[in-house]
């Protein structure tokens, strides 16, 4: 068979994921330290465990409704609301997606036509561009600078504005940069956008991960609700990566559209990681501040070591990851991490990974614990000197 032949033109011209790239080859030796995966250390609060344990003694493995279980997106709706002042139908404007990056691949899916743009603030996480390929639409790279601390300007946005553009991908607290966007600057987005039929993907997997201010939607602005679509989920703040927990919320014309896409693709999500997520929302406030303290530390030790050993660091103020420039040693990103790793066996990911924005930087993750971030250090500040 020729199999070749037989793929996708669109799927086999794709790329694959520079993060697992380095995951998979720092597993495959015997004592890497890995900094790649944005996975927290800490294990799933034991509530959260119990009310899953529960709900499987109790036989709660049937199907739910396509849009998830009632009680979490009323819960959900209700948080939103305390927490951010976003109110959402829990009945027809929430659904429940598996991770969250099921909720970014419906939503692009369900917008974008072949020929629409697609404004894809870079450096980003490594999804959005590949998925508006695969919907035969163009993904229009926003090159952000850590000039400005990492953030879309006003300029930058309006600048790469066409008729064409359907959709801007806003993915704040930032994954690789931990950059975040401020309620004002937020607002100079909103006023770009006013008047124009464009439509954001707002992607907040990292909202409840902010050090020294508080997190702030762009669907919070003026009337932005009306054209934002809200991702977020549990995988960061909670620590269950492996439940497959995420979010939508956007208006119910939309929503109603999202909805056929998860229908047919996923049917519903795992019933038992819903009790679970339910659990969390209402229990664990307590948990993710203690976790949040926890990274803020990392962060603060991060950005100071890495200052120190010569590799000048720009201070995230959300997510958990550094994004320090090695420009200063003369290597492309992908010869940086390619080295660090023969020869000290430390995993970072090379910063072209999120875009073609992130050559000269790399991404390092914190979500590991305070002595596997010190001895990683030392081992880096080896190679520098080196």
């Amino acid at each position: 068979m020729d199999y070749d032949r037989l793929i996708a033109d669109k799927v086999r011209s794709m790329k694959p994921s520079g993060i697992r790239k380095f995951f998979d080859l720092a597993n495959a030796r015997e004592g890497v330290i890995s900094l790649g995966v944005g996975e927290p250390d800490f294990q799933t609060p034991w509530c959260i465990r119990q009310a899953a344990i529960t709900a499987l003694e109790k036989g709660k493995t049937k199907y739910t409704a396509n849009h998830g279980l009632a009680q979490l997106r009323e819960v959900i709706a209700a948080k939103l609301e305390k927490t951010q002042g976003l109110k959402y139908d829990p009945h027809s404007e929430v659904i429940i997606t598996v991770g969250g990056s099921e909720g970014i691949d419906v939503a692009i899916r369900s917008l974008v036509n072949p020929g629409d743009e697609v404004l894809v603030v870079e450096p980003c996480f490594v999804c959005y561009s590949p998925i508006v390929s695969l919907c035969g639409g163009v993904p229009v790279p926003l090159p952000t600078r850590v000039e400005d601390n990492f953030k879309l300007t006003p300029e930058l946005l309006k600048s790469r504005i066409t008729d064409k553009t359907k959709l801007l991908v806003l993915p704040f607290p930032n994954n690789p940069t931990g950059a975040i966007m401020t309620r004002e600057e937020l607002e100079k987005i909103a006023e770009v956008l006013d008047g124009t039929d464009i439509m954001v993907l707002s992607d907040e997997i990292y909202s409840s991960l902010t050090y020294g201010s508080e997190h702030v939607s762009i669907a919070e602005i003026g009337d932005m609700k009306e054209r934002t679509i809200l991702i977020n989920g549990f995988s960061k703040a909670y620590s269950m990566t492996g439940w497959r927990m995420g979010y939508i919320c956007a208006p119910e014309p939309l929503a109603r559209q999202m909805l056929k896409i998860h229908q047919y693709a996923i049917m519903c999500a795992p019933t038992v990681s819903q009790y679970a997520a339910i659990e969390a929302i209402e229990s664990c406030d307590k948990d993710i501040e203690k976790m949040r303290r926890e990274y803020d530390q990392r962060r603060k030790f991060l950005v100071h070591s890495l200052n120190a050993i010569g590799l000048e660091c720009f201070e995230p103020k959300g997510a958990f990851y550094v994004f320090p420039s090695i420009k200063s040693t003369g290597l492309s990103s992908e010869e940086f991490c390619e080295k660090l790793l023969d020869e000290y066996s430390v995993a970072v990911v090379p910063g072209n990974a999120f875009g073609n924005t992130g050559e000269d930087f790399i991404r390092i993750s914190y979500a590991y614990s305070l002595a596997h971030i010190k001895t990683a250090v030392e081992r880096i500040e080896k190679f520098i000197r080196k």
